[in-house]
């Protein structure tokens, strides 16, 4: 952590602390992280052993580098010279602040359990409002300027980098991710950040893990394990990269494998966990974002490697022995033995840093150096605009101009809040209203390289600057080397996409992101994936078979070509075919006793109007249109009414014979042929008077049937006027219950003289069918509703075929013997069989004359002209 304080250094006394300093006109402290790990517990008041740590040695040569570079600028400041005091702050709080004290001059014995940064920057603002200038300490809370008013950075914040770490989930889309942070303010601080704002694009955190500052054994374990069972594939560590390295020593030890690991800046080019690469198994494929990169610092690696032990300035520089020892592994002779006391051999004053590969000489990936080497001009660019202040133009109260020779801190804080320009690399440096930079990163890829080491590859850009509507991520996907050496981008989601064609069901007690997949009912559709539900199709559409999109429904009628049609289409051509047949077999025996008997002029009648019932019902089959549906009904109803009219006129006449009076009766005159015809003719022409007014009225129609629940767009034909149907219905039953009415009267006569029993049957039959006819239409789904009309046509039209001829026909082709007048009457009048005048008189004397001369002479022929007196 570095704050940069300039002010008139008043020291009461020698330090305390080690420290390399520098006089000047305006002093520079400087504090910095040189040993970064604590290696035992000892007391607060005894000095703390610590690592030392290379890259953060390379930051303060880079900050001595760009203050001499200044003050050689003729132009930047002229006459006038910058100093430094650094001090080593060991990485922990406690140092920082006695550093800070030894900066101010004061004794301020305040200890806060916070971050370093944080320390630092309380205790300066609180004493004397310090301004300070951070190039590594990015925690989203120090641009509370609230808090810290005078604290300002070349580092940006952390809200910045967890947008860019959340753009970076949403553009590979990785729902289920695991955060792991380490036990301070950066950690804990960026890792909220991220879960919250990475919860609002519709991701889930797997687990939020937080790394304890003393890695203690079981507490890591139980992390790792942690990380395991939730089964994310892609894991961000929000560390400092001492923490992250606790954290991949574990996972190292126990083995786990296949996480893609996001790094946070402070690691994510940490030299710590890449040199040397024994990290590289399980993180090779990691990827994070770092600051941007400086191509060149033009005579900074020189500067780098100047350092000796036997230079003139090595004796006033307390790091450099320290740095020595550890870059070579040697001991300089010194006071006290130094390390040769600790088996260390002496340096031969041969060694050469030019000699020496580490991360201290490697400028390949200068950015934290950067933001130093920044933050080094920024203040140099301050100084430069208040000893440029005109006199009468000033910012402060009566326009005065800030005293350079006594610089106040809050008319240092003024300029330095406005300060912007741009440096020899073409870089502009300036501060928002919370102290922060433009955020720029380098999203940055953990390659293998050729001789085994890790390369940082910059695989995409994170710009802040970036105008409204244009992203600010950009990313080269063909560079990036994934987990385990992959190509391919790794899945991290706690439930699989739901394809198109299914929607999400949210698990009950499960993150948003955990979810099960469930189909599309029929009629709904998705064609996106991970929809939340279905949307219903139009009425005149349905889903197609992956429910992925609506497609126009299928047009359903009765058809000829389905197995239904042909099946009706074949019963009625049979029925029609069959009912030809009794024509035939009728005409060719037209003048036997059974034809002649039977009424053979209302028989060929009956038989003409079964063979148009039968073909009617074709109209029923097909794709129903303006005229089949009106034809359909009125034939149906017409032909109907004809048919039974014609058995109804041949049910009168049996009963009418049975019950007319001796020869010569009025009878006759009224149920002979003409009136028979003008019955029918009547009783078919109410029909006719029906079905004309409902056509005329509100005709049949065709309708089309669309309902949300099926799959099919019914055709079908719209009755019109309900009442129209009712009535043509109404009036075949009126019809069909007289004619079974008189049948069933009639059912006592002779029998071989008369069809009232099979007319009866036929009745029978005929009301069976269209009394269940009514509840099976009504019931029946879409076309079947049309084939349970036709089925109740074609069962009634064959029983009345079967019941009045199939008996006729038995006699006619099989049994000829009894297709006489003798047999005929020999069942009911035994004694005609003599053929005796006697017999016919004891008959008379017997029985009543009247039925059997009256339907004798209807045996012979009720059209023959005998008389009255030649029956008799």
């Amino acid at each position: 952590v570095l704050f940069i304080n300039i002010y008139v250094l008043l020291m009461a006394g020698p330090s305390a602390l080690p420290v390399l300093q520098r006089e000047g006109d305006v002093i520079l402290g400087g504090l910095f992280s040189l040993h970064d790990m604590v290696l035992q517990l000892i007391p607060l008041s005894s000095p703390l052993p610590c690592r030392f740590n290379f890259r953060t040695f390379r930051w303060m040569q880079t900050m001595m580098f760009a203050i001499e570079e200044i003050n050689r600028d003729d132009h930047l400041l002229p006459n006038f010279t910058l100093g430094y005091k650094i001090y080593d702050s060991c990485s922990t709080p406690y140092h920082a602040l006695r550093a800070s004290v030894e900066l101010m001059g004061l004794l301020f014995p305040l200890i806060l359990s916070v971050s370093v940064s944080v320390s630092v920057s309380l205790s300066l603002s609180l004493s004397l409002s310090l301004s300070q200038v951070s190039y590594f300490s990015s925690c989203a809370c120090l641009s509370n300027k609230a808090e810290f008013p005078a604290f300002l950075r070349t580092m940006p914040s952390d809200f910045f980098q967890v947008d860019a770490l959340v753009q970076l989930v949403q553009h590979f889309s990785w729902k289920w991710v695991g955060v792991v942070a380490g036990d301070d303010a950066y950690g804990r601080g960026g890792a909220q950040i991220f879960s919250e704002e990475v919860q609002k694009l519709g991701a889930c955190v797997a687990l939020l893990e937080i790394i304890p500052k003393n890695h203690a054994e079981g507490a890591m374990a139980s992390i790792v394990a942690r990380i395991r069972s939730s089964a994310a594939g892609v894991v961000l560590v929000f560390a400092l990269e001492q923490d992250a390295g606790a954290l991949f020593d574990e996972a190292l030890r126990q083995g786990l494998t296949g996480v893609q690991w996001l790094a946070s800046e402070a690691w994510s080019t940490a030299s710590v966990l890449s040199t040397p690469p024994r990290f590289l198994p399980i993180l090779q494929g990691s990827m994070g974002f770092a600051i941007r990169r400086a191509v060149h610092i033009p005579g900074l690696q020189e500067f780098l490697l100047r350092l000796h032990p036997s230079s003139p300035d090595a004796s006033k520089d307390p790091f450099l022995r320290p740095f020595w020892e550890e870059v070579f592994g040697c001991s300089l002779q010194g006071d006290g033995g130094g390390d040769s006391q600790r088996g260390k051999p002496l340096c031969s004053g041969s060694e050469d840093l030019g000699s020496v590969r580490n991360i201290y000489s490697d400028v390949s990936q200068l950015r934290i150096s950067y933001n130093v080497y920044k933050a080094v001009y920024a203040i140099a660019h301050t100084l430069h605009a208040m000893r440029s202040c005109e006199t009468g133009r000033g910012p402060f109260p009566l326009h005065a101009c800030p005293d350079t020779d006594r610089v106040q801190p809050w008319q240092l804080l003024h300029y330095l809040k406005q300060v912007e320009f741009s440096n020899s690399f073409g870089d502009e440096t300036k501060f928002d209203v919370n102290g922060d930079p433009v955020a720029v990163y380098d999203l940055v890829n953990w390659q293998l390289g050729a001789e085994g080491q890790v390369k940082f590859v910059t695989v995409g850009r994170f710009d802040e600057t970036t105008s409204l509507g244009r992203k600010k991520l950009h990313i080269q996907k063909t560079d990036i080397i994934w987990n385990g050496n992959q190509t391919t981008v790794p899945l991290s989601v706690c439930s699989s996409s739901c394809p198109p064609g299914t929607r999400r069901a949210i698990r009950p007690h499960f993150p948003i992101c955990c979810f099960d997949c469930v189909v599309c009912t029929a009629g709904e559709i998705s064609n996106q994936t991970d929809s939340i539900e279905c949307v219903r199709c139009l009425p005149e559409f349905w889903s197609n078979k992956e429910c992925t999109a609506c497609i126009p429904k299928q047009v359903d009628f009765l058809s000829f070509n389905d197995t239904m049609g042909m099946a009706l289409l074949s019963v009625a051509l049979l029925g029609s075919f069959c009912t030809a047949t009794v024509v035939l077999i009728f005409a060719c025996h037209h003048a036997t006793p059974i034809v002649r008997a039977n009424n053979s002029e209302l028989s060929f009648l009956l038989l003409f109007s079964l063979t148009l019932c039968f073909l009617c019902s074709l109209t029923f089959i097909g794709r129903p249109s303006e005229w089949s549906c009106m034809l359909r009904h009125t034939a149906f109803g017409i032909t109907f009414v004809l048919c039974i009219s014609c058995v109804l006129g041949k049910t009168i006449v049996v009963l009418m014979a049975f019950r007319a009076t001796l020869p010569g009766s009025n009878v006759r005159k009224w149920f002979g042929p003409p009136q028979q015809r003008a019955f029918i003719s009547l009783c078919t022409l109410v029909q006719v008077v029906i079905c004309a007014v409902w056509l005329a009225v509100s005709p049949p129609s065709p309708h089309r049937l669309m309902t949300r629940e099926s799959a099919c767009v019914i055709l079908l034909c719209d009755e019109g006027s309900a009442l129209g149907f009712c009535l043509v219905l109404g009036y075949i039953g009126l019809l069909a219950s007289l004619c079974l009415l008189l049948a069933f009267l009639a059912r006592k006569l002779p029998d071989n003289f008369n069809e009232a029993k099979l007319i009866t049957f036929s009745m029978l039959i005929f009301c069976a069918v269209w009394v269940a006819f009514v509840p099976a239409y009504v019931s029946s789904p879409g076309k079947y509703s049309t084939a349970t009309e036709v089925f109740a046509i074609l069962g009634s039209s064959y029983g009345l075929l079967t019941c009045l001829f199939l008996p006729k026909c038995y006699i006619i082709l099989l049994k000829p013997e009894k297709n006489n007048r003798k047999h005929l009457m020999a069942k009911s009048f035994p004694e005609v069989q003599s053929g005796s005048l006697n017999a016919c008189l004891t008959l008379s004397s017997k029985r009543n004359i009247k039925p059997f001369v009256s339907y004798s002479r209807g045996i012979v022929g009720m059209n023959t002209n005998l008389s009255s007196s030649q029956w008799e």
